[in-house]
C-alpha cells in the first residue's frame, strides 16, 4: 500500500534534478501554458486564502524589452531571450477581494483602513512570496524551467507596469521556458538536516 509519496521521477523533476535556468532552448510558450501554470499555482495555501500574488507575463518581445530596460546589466539578456518573463507582484489591497476568496468569515475589517497599511504590506509580501514559489513549482511540474531574479529596479518596474494598479508591488521576476541544459551550472552545495534544523 502506498504512503502517498510522489514517485522519485516527480521528486527529481520538482526538486532534486531541477536547476535555476537562465538560458532557454528557443521553444516558445503559449498563453494556454501560462494559464495552466496559474491554475496549479493558485491552489497553494495562503493565510485566510488571501492570494495576494499578481502576475504580469511579459510574453511579447516588446514587453520583455520594457522589462529588460529596468534590469541590471547582467540580467537584461536573460529577460530578453526567455520565452516569457513573469513579474511576480503582490497586491496590498488584497483585502478588497476577501469577501469572495474567504466567504466563511467577514475578515475584511481586519485589514481595512490606513492604520492597517503596514500590516497589509507584511501579509501581502509574505503570502505573495509564498505564491511565487508555488508558481515556480507549478511550472516545473508542467515540464518547464525557471530562472528567478531580483536584480532589477523595483520602483521603475512598478512605475512602468503598475501605474494603473498602484497597490501592486513588484517582488521578483522569473524567466520561464524550456531550459538549455548545456548552459546549466552544477548544483551548488545544500546543507544537511543537522546544520539548519532543530527538532524540539
Amino acid at each position: 500500500m502506498s504512503d502517498g509519496s510522489l514517485p522519485d521521477a516527480a521528486l527529481d523533476q520538482l526538486f532534486r534534478q531541477a536547476r535555476t535556468c537562465q538560458w532557454f532552448d528557443g521553444r516558445p510558450l503559449s498563453e494556454a501554458q501560462l494559464e495552466a501554470v496559474w491554475e496549479l499555482a493558485k491552489m497553494g495555501a495562503t493565510s485566510m486564502n488571501m492570494l495576494p500574488m499578481r502576475v504580469v507575463w511579459c510574453h511579447s518581445a516588446e514587453a520583455k524589452e520594457r522589462l529588460a530596460s529596468h534590469a541590471m546589466p547582467g540580467n537584461k539578456d536573460k529577460v530578453r531571450q526567455a520565452p516569457v518573463c513573469a513579474i511576480i507582484a503582490f497586491d496590498t489591497d488584497f483585502h478588497l477581494h476577501m469577501p469572495d476568496l474567504f466567504p466563511v468569515q467577514d475578515v475584511q475589517p481586519m485589514f481595512a483602513g490606513e492604520a492597517k497599511a503596514a500590516a497589509r504590506h507584511t501579509q501581502a509580501l509574505r503570502n505573495g512570496t509564498l505564491q511565487g514559489a508555488y508558481l515556480m513549482l507549478a511550472a516545473r511540474a508542467l515540464g518547464l524551467d525557471c530562472g528567478p531574479m531580483s536584480g532589477f529596479d523595483n520602483a521603475a518596474v512598478d512605475a512602468d507596469f503598475f501605474a494603473d494598479t498602484p497597490s501592486w508591488n513588484s517582488n521578483f521576476i522569473c524567466s520561464m521556458g524550456y531550459g538549455d541544459r548545456s548552459k546549466v551550472h552544477a548544483r551548488l552545495p545544500r546543507p544537511g538536516f543537522e546544520l539548519f534544523n532543530r527538532v524540539l
